[in-house]
Parts: C-alpha cells; structure tokens; sequence
C-alpha cells in the first residue's frame, strides 16, 4: 500500500507518553483520509517502552516498531525514522507530546500547497522554565548567526518533509548530526508554520543543559568555520599585542622606568598567551575529533529489530 504521511517519533524512556501519543497521532491521521503510519523508533528505553511499542505495533499495522540494540541518541533515531518511512511526506515529531499532533495537519496543508519542507515555529513555549527558554532562545540566535546556513530560529525537529527531501537527506551520513540544519542545508522550498508549544505531559526532559550544550557543538563544527576563525583572531591579537609591546617595553626601560619589573606581568602575560593556545588546542580538537570518528566509518545505529518492508 502506498503510505502518504509517515509520522516518526524517537523514543527514549516514554512508556507514560506512548498511549497518548498513538491516540492522538492516530485520530488526526485518520481524520485525514490519507494512508499513514507512525514510525516509533525505540532508542534503546529501559523503562518498558519497548514492549509498548511492540504492543501498539501488534494491535495496529499502523505502528512500525524500530528498535535499536542500544542508546544511539535523539538525532541518530530521527535519521533511522526517516531511513524507514515509506511515505510521500515524512513528519518528525517528539513523543513527548509537547509538539502537538493536531499541527500535522497545518504542516500537511503547507506541503499541499507545494512546499517540500515545512517547519513548526514555537511562538509560544508551556511549563519551561526562564532559564531553559533564555538558554533556547540564544542558542537558536547564536546558531542563525554564525552557521553558514540560515537555520530558522525558534524552530526544533518538528517539521514535514517532502520524499524528495528525504531521499537527499538519506544521503548524508555524518555521524555528529543536527536534522534541522541538514533540513535547512538541502535548500527546496521552505516555510515555517507557528504553533504553541505544550508543556510535557509526562516524564523528564530528555534534553537537560549538558544535551543542549553537545547539540550546540555540533550545529557548530557541522555548519560553520566560526570557532577555527575565533581563534585565528585570538592569535593574530596576541601577536598584534607582543608586537606594539616590544618597543613600549623598550623605551620605558630606557627612560628608566621601573613599571615592568618583577614576575607578576611576566606571569600575567604567559598565563593569558597558554590560555589562547589551549582554547586554540581545544578547538581544532573538536574538529580533528570529528574527521576520527568519520574515518572509522562504523554505521550511524544497529537494529536488533524492525519491519520488512510491505
């Protein structure tokens, strides 16, 4: 059977999100008209998730189980939804609820009118705390700014995307991924779509500070040069500086000037010069870190179980 919209939701330890979750995704769906399934990626859960899936998976054939044989993370589930989906248009969605089902159908009216990728907006954010909304809100800003590719602001992986869409983003196989910058790189026609984002129906975020900050790198090092090109800068200053104080140090020595004496600006200034090179250090690590695990070419996840195709 030919599938239209194929819904793909990462899981992680929802088994109190996932019978929600599938009743609405199924109601609106089914208020469609169109053929559809919902993809639930199980990213190796330890609290009973996996045998929800399998459950929901055996009452409706409109469930297709993914399972990993271990933790591969978010963004590696989502590649592994969009490498299984059948269908013409391919919806990423959180399971947690806090990206409202109910928005498919306004994505899905977008496409409708000729748009390939169409992305929820978040003009308003439910149950989040001022330090989580501060922190999105400048990471989404920072991202935008000194990435290569314009990645819409205030916009997360719920979106819609054309086959088309997909088919190119199948291609791309680098292991740190960030799905919404890939989406945004690939170009086609783009929208976005706003929506208010719903506070988390049940559970713990899976995304804590430590989680955002190891997305940010990744947005970072995938989509620009920006961190090579700040520390080439620290470099250039450091040396502009040793420059214009040879012949000030000089001079004052010679005027018989006492001001540079003693140990303290000697330590001072090879302190803030060891700082600059370790930043430095650090981030060409980052990226030479990167080609490593690029090289050792392993795949991005492993299946212990999932559907054949019908």
């Amino acid at each position: 059977m030919k599938i239209t919209y194929s819904i793909v939701a990462p899981i992680y330890n929802e088994i109190e999100n996932l019978p929600e979750l599938y009743r609405r995704v199924r109601d609106v769906m089914d208020s469609s008209g169109q053929p559809w399934e919902l993809v639930l990626v199980d990213d190796g859960s330890t609290d009973g998730s996996t045998e929800k899936i399998r459950e929901l998976a055996q009452a409706d054939k409109h469930v297709r189980p993914i399972i990993f044989a271990r933790n591969f993370g978010h963004q590696v589930a989502i590649t592994a939804g969009w490498d299984y989906a059948r269908g013409d248009a391919v919806v990423i969605i959180d399971a947690d609820l806090q990206d409202p089902p109910e928005v498919i159908l306004e994505l899905a009216k977008k496409w409708q009118e000729g748009y390939e990728v169409v992305y929820a907006v978040r003009s308003e954010r439910e149950g989040e705390t001022w330090f989580k909304k501060t922190t999105a809100a400048l990471f989404y800003r920072i991202i935008y700014r000194i990435t290569d590719v314009k990645i819409p602001v205030d916009t997360g992986d719920f979106r819609l995307m054309d086959r088309k869409v997909v088919n190119v983003l199948k291609q791309m196989r680098e292991r740190h991924r960030f799905p919404r910058g890939m989406s945004a790189w690939v170009g086609f026609r783009q929208i976005g779509v706003p929506y208010k984002r719903a506070a988390r129906t049940a559970g713990v975020t899976k995304y804590p500070f430590r989680k955002m900050l190891k997305l940010a790198i990744n947005a970072i090092t995938g989509f620009s040069y920006f961190p090579l090109q700040v520390a080439t800068f620290f470099g250039f200053v450091s040396a502009g500086l040793s420059i214009l104080a040879i012949p000030v140090v000089a001079i004052l020595r010679l005027a018989g000037s006492h001001f540079f004496e003693g140990q303290t600006t000697t330590l001072i200034s090879v302190l803030f010069l060891g700082g600059v090179q370790l930043i430095s250090l650090g981030i060409l690590g980052e990226y030479v870190g990167r080609l490593y695990d690029e090289a050792k070419g392993r795949p991005l996840y492993i299946v212990r179980d999932a559907p054949e195709d019908d």
